[in-house]
Formats: structure tokens, C-alpha cells, sequence
């Protein structure tokens, strides 16, 4: 219920993105004359404020307790959304939609992810999938919602709407999130030589020897390339959809699918990643991401000028396949830390590694909103193929290093000798 209500209102950012770019094109509203780099800059930050305050959260979740954390997260979406019900200017979505919606969400994320990995052990990805579902789930709820209250209700309404039912779903499920038993009595003891004050300031930093790995260095730099590309075409769908003919609300429902698609790909991807290897599935999820973007949404912006029929085929085919596997590499992401680093490291990595995918989201995205080009005035669907290469090529860098980090633990596992482990 975390992932499914501020996380899943994030993952439907798509919907907001089109009206925002549709209004850019009109006079008298905030946004007039924004470019949809300026406008995905809304997004961008919230989602990347998800992960990079993680290094924090985790710290407060592990010294106060998750339940005072949740609780200010889900207060701060409320204030968050109301006031960005009242902005004037682009800067002040920018401001509450997006910094303080994603420091809200941070607080909320964080401990659903970092938490339940201690009470599953055999069917670890199977569980992680279905929590990080809730994302996805999320995305297919709200995203019809979202363009029928905008329709009726408009604008100001609907984000007051959408952030007083955060508040109280957030809130409500924070109740009952705690530490397992075992891990709760681990914390503790470690706590008892700190302050609260260094437990509200100090962050816990992962031991040297892990830091200086190689297998540390191959896992950042996956976490940052594959995070860098994740959120674009999420946030970009409905816009996409449009420049082939599709209305609003057939954009909407494209994120809808592709929301659907992302549940349904955490928690099978998840239950496979208990029968052939946790890493094995955090490889070949990344790997078909990148296949679906350099095989689909390129050719897709290529050819759906020219060829309206088979750009729609070719987009309708990328939305399902990326849906399904680049949302399960998030679901993937906390088990395999544990196989990377152990369970006992797993507050002290989760946090540093969250950081820097949030650091790698805030640039990515706007960077590839930069990409989209306009002829007079006019998107068309070969205005998006820088982007699309783009993220092709992020996600095929995050294949090569999640690749040389399998390796890597497979190294270490055979004691520091080359052998070929099928299951990892």
C-alpha cells in the first residue's frame, strides 16, 4: 500500500506530463511557453528525491523506528500536493509536485523496500515483487482516476484530492510496518552507542572493504545507468502515444498498461528469480529492457511518421516488454543486494546504492527531455529518437555491468578461481 499510493501517483507523473505539455502551448496558465524538459523537470525531481535521500531515511528507519518516518512522509505528500494546487508558475510545481512530493515519497519508499527483505529468505523475490508491485498496481489505479478527475474536477481539485488519500493511505500503513524480530535486536544493539542526535545526522556508511570491491563498483554503475533511463519512458508514454494519433485518453491508458505490465512483471519475474537465481533474473530483466528499447521504441519513432500502422504496433509491443522487465529490475534490486553484499550489510548498502539512482534520475530524464525536438511547433514521433537512443543506450551500459558484477560474484563464490555457475 506504501509503493501502491505516492509511488503509484508518481508512476502516473505520464498523465500530468501531457496536460502540462498541452497547456505550455496555451496562454495564461503556469505553464505557457515551458519546454518539456522544464516541465519533465517536475518529475524528474521527485523521483529522484524517491532514492537520494535514502541514505537517511534508511539511517532514521534504522535508529527511530520505520512507523515516525511513514508517518512524516505521508503528512509532507498531503502539504505537498495542496500546495501544489495553489502554484502560479512552473517553479512552484517544481518546487512542491516535485522536491517536496519526492522527499514525501522518500520517506514512505525507503522503508518498504529496506525493511521486509530481513523476514524472507527462499522466496525473497517472490515477496520483494509482490510489495514492489504496489508501484504498478498504483500506476493502472490511478492513472484512470487521474484523467477522469482532471476532466471533471480539474486540475486543483484533483491534486487536493489525490493528496489528502495519500495522507491517509500512507499514514495507515505505516502502522504496521516494523523490523523482523532478529534484525529489530540487531539495530538495537548497534544503537546503543549512539545519540539520537548522531541517529538523526550521521549516516551509516558501508564497511572499506565492500567499498573498494570491484563488485561494489560494477553494481553503482548499474544502478546509475539503468536509473538514469528508467523513468523517461514511463513519464513520456502519453506524450509519445499522442504523436501517433492516440487521444488523451488512450495515453492514459497506455500508462495504465504499462503500470499493469510492471506489476505483473515484478511479481513473475519474482517468483523466477527464486527457482533460477536472483542474479541470473537481475541480468536478463536489464538485458530484455535494453532489446525492447533498441528493438522497438527507435524503430517505433523511426518508422510512425512515415508508417502510422506499424508505429503504433511497434510502441504498443515496447510498452508491454519495458513495462514488464524494466519494472522487475526494481524488484530484483533489494534481493540482489543481499546476494551481492549479505543480509547484515543490507541497511548500510540499500541506502548509498537508492542514492545514487536518485542521483542518476534527476539528470537522465531532464537530459533526455532536452532530446525531444519540435518542428514548428509540432511533435512528431521522430521528435523523440535522441531520446529514445538515449535510453537504449543507458540500458545497454547497465547490461554490461550488471553482467561484470555477476561475474564478479561468481569469482568470489569459487574462492577466486574461474568457474562457470549457472544458478546465482
Amino acid at each position: 500500500m506504501l509503493n501502491f499510493s505516492g509511488c503509484g501517483l508518481l508512476f502516473s507523473f505520464g498523465i500530468y506530463q501531457s496536460l502540462y505539455e498541452d497547456m505550455s502551448r496555451e496562454e495564461g496558465n503556469p505553464f505557457s511557453g515551458a519546454s518539456s524538459a522544464e516541465i519533465s523537470l517536475i518529475g524528474s525531481i521527485a523521483a529522484a528525491l524517491m532514492k537520494l535521500g535514502a541514505p537517511y531515511v534508511v539511517a532514521w528507519s534504522k535508529y527511530f523506528d520505520p512507523k515516525p518516518v511513514i508517518h512524516a512522509g505521508g503528512i509532507l505528500y498531503g502539504v505537498a500536493m495542496v500546495l501544489a494546487s495553489f502554484g502560479k508558475t512552473l517553479w512552484h510545481f517544481q518546487l512542491t509536485q516535485g522536491l517536496l512530493v519526492g522527499v514525501a515519497t522518500c520517506l514512505s519508499f525507503m522503508p518498504s523496500m529496506v525493511v521486509p527483505p530481513s523476514y524472507f529468505g527462499k522466496y525473497r523475490g517472490l515477496n520483494m515483487g509482490i510489495i514492489s508491485a504496489g508501484t504498478g498496481i498504483g500506476g493502472l489505479v490511478w492513472s484512470p482516476i487521474l484523467t477522469s478527475c482532471l476532466q471533471s474536477i480539474g486540475l486543483r481539485d484533483t491534486l487536493r484530492l489525490t493528496g489528502c488519500l495519500c495522507t491517509i493511505l500512507i499514514c495507515g500503513s505505516g502502522t504496521v510496518l516494523s523490523w523482523e524480530p532478529t534484525m529489530a535486536a540487531h539495530l538495537q544493539e548497534d544503537n546503543k552507542s549512539s545519540s539520537w542526535i548522531s541517529g538523526l545526522l550521521k549516516v551509516p556508511l558501508p564497511p572499506r572493504e565492500i567499498v573498494m570491491s570491484r563488485k561494489f563498483f560494477a553494481q553503482s554503475l548499474n544502478a546509475v545507468f539503468q536509473s538514469a533511463a528508467y523513468y523517461t519512458p514511463i513519464f513520456y508514454i502519453a506524450a509519445y502515444s499522442k504523436t501517433l494519433g492516440y487521444s488523451d485518453s488512450d495515453g492514459s491508458n497506455f500508462t495504465s498498461l504499462s503500470n499493469a505490465c510492471n506489476a505483473i512483471g515484478k511479481v513473475g519475474v519474482g517468483f523466477i528469480a527464486d527457482k533460477i537465481g536472483r542474479l541470473d533474473s537481475f541480468f536478463l530483466t536489464t538485458l530484455l529492457s535494453s532489446v525492447s528499447t533498441a528493438g522497438l521504441w527507435i524503430p517505433s519513432t523511426v518508422m510512425g511518421a512515415s508508417n502510422e500502422h506499424l508505429g503504433k504496433g511497434l510502441f504498443i509491443g515496447f510498452t508491454v516488454l519495458y513495462g514488464l522487465f524494466a519494472s522487475a529490475y526494481i524488484g530484483l534490486f533489494s534481493p540482489a543486494l543481499v546476494e551481492f553484499f549479505g543480509m547484515s550489510n543490507m541497511p548500510r548498502i540499500t541506502g548509498i546504492m537508492y542514492f545514487l539512482q536518485g542521483a542518476a534520475g534527476f539528470v537522465g530524464t531532464p537530459v533526455a527531455g532536452v532530446l525531444v525536438k519540435s518542428v514548428n511547433d509540432q511533435l512528431t514521433p521522430e521528435s523523440y529518437l535522441y531520446m529514445a537512443v538515449f535510453v537504449g543506450a543507458l540500458m545497454v551500459a547497465s547490461t554490461v555491468t550488471v553482467l561484470w558484477a555477476r561475474m564478479e560474484v561468481m569469482v568470489e563464490r569459487a574462492g577466486g578461481r574461474w568457474k562457470w555457475q549457472w544458478k546465482l
